[in-house]
């Protein structure tokens, strides 16, 4: 589900109530451990956490409007989707965070290649996503994003 919101106070106003508890859960843990230079937006319809274009001019290659996108926070139809670029574009991180999650929360994760999915009523290891959150600077995505996805134009 995408939202036309325009601030995230109304995006969070519009999801439906037994949504509303674990969105509001991770965005504290997001905020709570932020590195500085990420900015909370609207982006795609969701709550988005941006490489802002003061920080990295060139923005995100598929639309260079738009900022260097990172992490994102949304209310679909039957989960909560909590997605993080890091754990798509560095495996050492993904194993990292597969291991401990595992540690941390029974049963399978339900994940997809960078989206963490929980459905109503699953556990929230909001103190793991903080310390995921922490691990990657903005220099250390913006240094991933150029090895990984960023096309440079040939000589």
């Amino acid at each position: 589900m995408t939202s036309d919101a325009k601030t995230v106070a109304e995006y969070i106003s519009q999801i439906s109530p037994d949504q509303k508890t674990p969105v509001e859960l991770i965005r504290k843990a997001i905020k709570k451990n932020l590195p500085k230079g990420f900015k909370e937006v609207m982006n795609y319809g969701m709550i988005g956490y941006v490489v802002p274009h003061s920080i990295y001019p060139d923005g995100y290659h598929c639309d260079p409007k738009l900022p260097l996108p990172f992490m994102a926070l949304a209310a679909q139809k039957n989960f909560v989707a909590f997605y993080h670029m890091g754990i798509y574009a560095d495996p050492a991180l993904l194993k990292w965070f597969t291991e401990a999650y595992a540690k941390l929360v029974p049963g399978k994760i339900d994940m997809g290649k960078s989206c963490l999915r929980f459905k109503k009523n699953a556990v929230i290891p909001d103190g793991l996503i903080g310390e995921l959150v922490q691990k990657m600077t903005t220099q250390d995505w913006i240094n991933l994003y150029e090895k990984n996805y960023k096309k440079t134009p040939s000589k």
